[in-house]
């Protein structure tokens, strides 16, 4: 009986013995790469994750030359599993953890570990001081360093640990929202025992602060990045760095135009938030509005790349970062730079102070050479002196040229008469008579009259439409814009692109991202919406069109939409938005042609010619010292001056042609000046100067 029960027990062994054996050969022999596989993959999670930074890329202007770019800086860095041993505290949690996990630890193993630390932070503290840093300096950016990563571990320990329902119930139940002081306050009043606060705190070891290389010092020259790098060769927690630091070549020039970065806002944060490595980390920055920086975000802005290491500090994977696309302008930074310190030079302007924009157009593409607006702000610096400019009444902050909108006095008439010749209310050598005498009451006057003691424009010739333009008759004009249809007006001024944006749209993401830019009016209210198509632009009234005949009134126009409209009269009649930036981010290139007649073109270029060519014409002072240089370079000058009062603004408008068709379209915006032919001819005379001799018109 117990010789069957011993049998029985033996084969039950046996088998058992046999399925461990299989077992032992299945986990040897079949399923090897599967646990090697577990391991792996543990080894994994409980490594770190390292990201590394992107560049962010250039604006470039027409000719490549960099506006924007990031200069590649070098850092001594330190990594807090260093740093931190200059902390006591952490030094005091390290011990208490150590002893609670062993109690019979050997103190002086413990005490021999941080001294050999303290040793080597001390050796990196002398051989900071070799790159130009003081021994305070590097200890206070030490103490830096550890006090926001000890802080954020406490907080952290506090909100793992059951928070008190009091503090919580105060702030919505929403930790972030809870200050560190009162955090500290309530993790202290639950966990009275130090130690057991520390316990807390040393556990907290999985926060990428922890695991982030610190810039310690400045490297600035390559001599230093060398020595650095020999000197620190094997040296642990030590590393140099490679940080790319926007920088602006041009300082203020096209400041506006070209834009800023900053911190990102929260609502910038959200913009990247599904993809980790575009989002932004808390010392990166973006493009802040307004400006190219801010517009073209998304090319800009790059990716970066990952390192992951296992728990052993083995590199298993390795994800390269993409920098940032660059974006090119159709402005010529030099031709900008040339015309804003133009403008802000006394010698050759006396309305240097004042707040005045320009802009040039190649009239042939629609690109934008020189986008002008002043006061300017230098790009370096307007981070730290944003709250003063901010302030500021003249508003360095505004793109004038694209971002404000003003009564564009006589250099609209151009395009009323185009309207009134097309239209068929008046013909090229009908006379609209401007006599010695005051306007009736309702109507404009003359300002050859009111400025000369009763003199009309009949006195001087037959004001006919070319003299008209020549003269810059009101009468005429008044008078013509009275005649002339509401619709048919508005009809014109929409299709020379007023009272609608006129900039192109970019092709950089979503509508919100395009360079913020006022439509203007043309219309005796504001338009509440953003205008597309001409059936949108709200009514004028009757009595308003002579006023618009003028430039004065409700219509508003921003100086870049005048320049445009030259651009249109410079192409004989085909509209084309202007366009500021090429690739990536192309504009539409979309054109109109106006079906304008030869006659009517012919009319307002005779008329505009003598404006700076004719004895008579209101530039003509102007510009008749240039006109010999022009002409040996095989280039006509076409202009328009105009000013207003109630706002004073004085203006310029018009374009160059040369004997090989290229055309340069300009207007140029003076607020405050009371003669555009005093005040803002001059400036164009110039500009008009420096653009032939940079080549974009004209045979040198």
């Amino acid at each position: 009986m117990y010789g069957r029960r011993i049998i029985i027990l033996v084969i039950i062994i046996a088998a058992m013995l046999v399925v461990c054996v299989l077992r032992l050969a299945d986990m040897q022999l079949l399923s090897t790469s599967f646990y090697r596989e577990q391991v792996a993959q543990l080894k994994i999670q409980r490594g770190v994750n390292r990201q590394v930074r992107t560049l962010r890329g250039r604006i470039l202007d027409r000719k490549e030359k960099v506006t924007a770019g990031d200069d590649l800086k070098f850092w001594l860095g330190i990594n807090y599993e260093l740093s931190r041993f200059l902390d006591e505290r952490v030094r005091q949690s390290m011990a208490v953890q150590a002893i609670d996990k062993n109690p019979d630890a050997n103190m002086a193993e413990i005490r021999e570990e941080f001294e050999n630390r303290l040793n080597d932070l001390e050796l990196l503290i002398v051989k900071c001081e070799q790159f130009g840093m003081s021994r305070e300096e590097v200890v206070q950016r030490l103490q830096k360093i550890n006090d926001r990563i000890w802080n954020l571990r406490t907080f952290l320990a506090w909100a793992r640990n059951r928070p008190g329902d009091e503090i919580l119930e105060k702030y919505d139940r929403n930790l972030n929202n809870v200050p560190f002081s009162e955090a500290v306050e309530d993790f202290e009043s639950r966990f009275p025992d130090p130690p057991q606060r520390l316990k807390l705190i040393a556990k907290v070891n999985d926060i990428a602060e922890t695991e982030k290389v610190w810039p310690m010092v400045e490297l600035k020259t390559e001599d230093d990045v060398f020595a650095a790098r020999v000197e620190f060769l094997d040296f642990n927690g030590v590393e140099v760095l490679a940080k790319g630091e926007r920088f602006y070549p041009y300082g203020s020039v096209a400041a506006q135009v070209i834009g800023w970065v900053g911190p990102p806002s929260q609502q910038d944060k959200r913009q990247f938030a599904g993809d980790r490595f575009s989002s932004y980390l808390d010392d990166e920055v973006c493009g802040r509005e307004d400006g190219v920086e801010f517009t073209c975000e998304q090319i800009l802005r790059g990716k970066r790349g990952e390192l992951v290491y296992d728990i052993d500090r083995e590199l298993v994977s390795r994800t390269e970062p993409e920098f940032g696309k660059d974006v090119r302008l159709t402005l010529d930074i030099e031709l900008q730079r040339q015309i804003e310190n133009h403008f802000t030079d006394c010698v050759f302007n006396p309305n240097c102070d004042a707040p005045t924009a320009g802009v040039v157009i190649d009239a042939g593409t629609g690109d934008i050479l020189a986008l002008v607006s002043l006061p300017s702000y230098d790009l370096n610096f307007v981070r730290q002196n944003y709250g003063k400019l901010a302030a500021d009444p003249c508003e360095p902050l505004r793109n004038r040229a694209i971002n404000e909108q003003y009564p564009p006095g006589s250099v609209i008439k151009p395009v009323i008469l185009t309207a009134g010749l097309e239209s068929g209310q008046i013909s090229v050598n009908q006379v609209i008579n401007c006599p010695a005498h005051r306007a009736p009451q309702g109507w404009p006057s003359c300002w050859i009259y009111l400025r000369n003691n009763g003199v009309g424009h009949d006195t001087l010739w037959s004001n006919s439409a070319r003299n008209a333009i020549k003269g810059s008759c009101n009468i005429y004009f008044s008078h013509l814009a009275d005649r002339t249809d509401e619709l048919t007006l508005q009809s014109w001024l929409y299709r020379f692109g007023y009272g609608h944006r006129t900039l192109a749209d970019l092709q950089a993401g979503d509508d919100s991202r395009d360079l913020r830019q006022m439509q203007g009016q043309i219309s005796n209210m504001p338009a509440k919406e953003t205008i597309t198509s001409f059936e949108q632009v709200p009514p004028l009234e009757p009595g308003e069109k002579r006023w618009f005949g003028i430039g004065h009134g409700n219509i508003r126009v921003t100086p870049l939409q005048v320049a445009n409209a030259m651009a249109c009269l410079a192409r004989d009649g085909v509209y084309r938005p202007a366009r500021l930036i090429t690739d990536p981010c192309a504009a539409k290139a979309e054109t109109v042609e106006m079906e304008i007649t030869p006659a009517t073109l012919a009319v307002i270029y005779d008329g505009m010619r003598a404006v700076v060519a004719e004895s008579g014409g209101t530039a003509y002072r102007e510009f008749a010292r240039s006109l010999s240089f022009f002409s040996a370079r095989g280039v006509k000058i076409y202009g328009k001056t105009g000013s207003t009062e109630r706002p004073d603004h004085a203006w310029f408008a018009g374009f160059a042609k040369d004997n090989n068709g290229k055309a340069i379209a300009i207007a140029i915006v003076v607020e405050g000046g009371q003669q555009g032919s005093a005040d803002a001819a001059p400036l164009a005379r110039d500009v008009l100067q420096f653009c032939v001799e940079a080549g974009y018109i004209g045979d040198l």
